[in-house]
This record gives C-alpha cells, structure tokens and sequence, in this order.
C-alpha cells in the first residue's frame, strides 16, 4: 500500500511507518497533521483523485525540526573590486506515517 500526497507545493510516495523529510509545515513537533492525498494504491486497485481523492486522509506525525546542508554562492566581476558571498540553509522537518485510510 502507498499513496502520493502533497504538502506545499511538492509530491511525495509514501507508504505506512516511512520517516522523510519535507519543508517546514509551520506544525510543532509531537502534532499530527492530515495531507492532501492525490493517489491511492491498495495492492491491485488504484484510485486517482481530479486534483485529491474525497475521504482519503494520509495522517503524518512530525518528528523533528532539521536543516538541510548549507548552499554556498559567490558572485564575482572581475578587474572591477566586486565579491558578494551568500548562503542559505532550508528550513525542514522530518515527517512520519501514522496511517493511510482511504
């Protein structure tokens, strides 16, 4: 059994007890909340929403907050005395199934 559900603007395949990791959801850790659930795989029979599927609930727990690997950028103008250098560190939070119903 699997789904595919969207949280934000990205799409993920889960299945019951995985752990992954997502953008942050604004939840505080130890909360459950519910995805929206686009695809619904129960061994042979597939169901697929127009963009969800009603009555299906994907139930997810938040684990932890986390960051990702910081991301290094330089910018450079040569002959011109121009150096800027950025970096940038997303914000996640790992993510477990509790249940899929549907």
């Amino acid at each position: 059994m699997f789904a595919i559900i969207e949280l934000g603007a990205k799409q993920f395949k889960v299945a019951p007890e995985q752990v992954f990791t997502a953008d942050k959801t604004g939840i505080t850790v130890g909360n459950t909340l519910d995805a929206k659930v686009l695809l619904l795989s129960d061994n042979n029979k597939v169901n697929i929403g127009a963009p969800a599927l009603a009555g299906a609930k994907v139930t997810l727990k938040v684990l932890e907050d986390c960051k990702a690997n910081k991301i290094h950028g330089f910018k450079y103008k040569k002959r011109k005395n121009y150096k800027k250098a950025w970096g940038h560190r997303q914000q996640l939070q790992k993510l477990q199934v509790v249940s899929i119903s549907g």
